[in-house]
């Protein structure tokens, strides 16, 4: 489980990305209008955490974007 502390770097690191990259309209010109992603990646001394935000018009786009990432989790699961 993450600590309270990680879990708000990790908010602010995220937070802080969205507001840059929105504030520059130019980060959209290119997106499609029925499917688009965003990714964000941080760090602090304990590790490295990504964060994928995307959006559909079709919401099967998304599950299915998630079950993909789920079966790589699954596989990929180092023990504890």
């Amino acid at each position: 489980m993450i600590e309270q502390n990680d879990a708000k770097k990790v908010v602010e690191v995220i937070g802080n990305n969205l507001i840059g990259v929105s504030h520059n309209s130019k980060n959209f010109e290119r997106l499609p209008d029925s499917f688009w992603g965003y990714f964000a990646r941080g760090h602090d001394k304990k590790g490295t955490f990504g964060v994928i935000i995307t959006y559909s018009e079709n919401g099967e786009d998304v599950d299915e974007l998630i079950r993909i990432y789920k079966q790589w989790t699954d596989k990929n699961k180092k023990p504890q």
